[in-house]
């Protein structure tokens, strides 16, 4: 590998990703088919695949552009409900499940999409603790806007209100959608593994080209140095709404990914520690490493699960793993760090 071009190196350790990745599917899907997986794994198999997507996501912005955003469950969520009301709203129209499915995870990345657009605008022209306060407040903001909103179908169309059930005014066949803090309590479950393993594929695709297109470099070195980025005239605001705006779009489309995995759904499990398992998804696999944010992703969303024997020393074992993980990921930063503090003692004796 050392001794490729950095063309062609790329070119190897994208396709290694992706051989991962198909390898995982493939694997997972016979242990499936021979019915080795146990059922609460079985279960797990789509909130990976969305929890996955949603950490090579948070990696563009946090990793690639260097922005800490802390509000990107506020964009899982937009998907999630926009995806779910969709699916239901379509469900005489469209009767195939899976083009179902598909229409609302593209709702879902739309409305995410225009979301991001907004919050991106006059956010991003902010930079480190602010950036994160903002995106932080965000992402409650959203959490709160649906618990207050409730919607509602019937013969003549989409029903909105902000009071009550009884505010939507519905005809004698209408139904009741999202219900406020209860959230959605009677959908259809349409998610597959299939279609979670095609969404991580198209995360990794638009991610990667973008990361080695033009517009990569120009959002890498605004991350490395905004300063000399902007005296060779790259404008900072639109690569990294661009950026942004992307990853907003990919968190959308698995929010309603994972939605319509079950069959009730509420917006408090779009909160801000959504938020940080995601960002620690992303930390422990490395920042800028699209790689190791999706093995990252797999192993510590089923960890809980596997440890589930050992429920009196779960969590503990949990946190020893992350730990052992973070020193294993940031290995090359610690040797680094000790040579650094080396060479300061041998400047420091030397002195004496």
């Amino acid at each position: 590998m050392k001794s490729m071009s950095p063309g062609r190196r790329k070119l190897v350790n994208n396709a290694i990703t992706y051989g991962i990745v198909i390898a995982a599917f493939f694997v997972l899907q016979i242990l499936n088919a021979n019915k080795m997986l146990s059922p609460a794994l079985q279960g797990q198999l789509v909130p990976i695949c969305a929890y996955v997507t949603m950490a090579i996501s948070l990696n563009l912005v946090v990793g690639i552009s260097g922005e800490l955003s802390l509000g990107h469950a506020g964009f899982m969520s937009v998907g999630a409900f926009s995806g779910i009301v969709a699916a239901i709203s379509l469900q005489s129209v469209i009767p195939s499940g899976p083009v179902r499915l598909l229409v609302s995870m593209l709702v879902g990345a739309i409305f995410a999409g225009i979301a991001g657009l907004i919050i991106g605008i006059p956010v991003l022209r902010l930079r480190g603790d602010y950036l994160a306060i903002v995106t932080l407040a965000f992402g409650e903001i959203i959490k709160n806007i649906i618990n207050i909103f409730y919607i509602g179908i019937d013969e003549k169309g989409l029903h909105f209100s902000t009071q009550n059930e009884a505010g939507l005014h519905l005809g004698s066949e209408g139904e009741a959608i999202l219900k406020g803090p209860l959230g959605v309590t009677t959908n259809t479950k349409l998610s597959t593994f299939t279609a979670g393993f095609i969404l991580v594929l198209i995360a990794l695709t638009v991610v990667l080209n973008l990361i080695n297109s033009r517009s990569g470099r120009a959002i890498m070195a605004l991350r490395d140095n905004r300063i000399a980025a902007d005296s060779v005239g790259i404008g900072a605001t639109k690569y990294k709404l661009m950026a942004f705006v992307t990853s907003a779009v990919l968190a959308g489309a698995a929010g309603a990914l994972y939605a319509m995995n079950y069959s009730s759904v509420a917006a408090k499990k779009f909160d801000f520690n959504t938020s940080i398992l995601i960002l620690v998804f992303v930390v422990l696999g490395g920042l800028g490493s699209i790689r190791g944010s999706i093995i990252a992703a797999a192993l510590l969303y089923v960890l809980p699960e596997m440890l589930r024997g050992l429920y009196d020393y779960r969590m503990l074992i949990y946190a020893i793993v992350l730990i052992l993980v973070m020193l294993v990921t940031n290995n090359a930063t610690l040797k680094s760090l000790f040579n650094n503090l080396g060479k300061k003692e041998e400047k420091g004796g030397a002195a004496q």
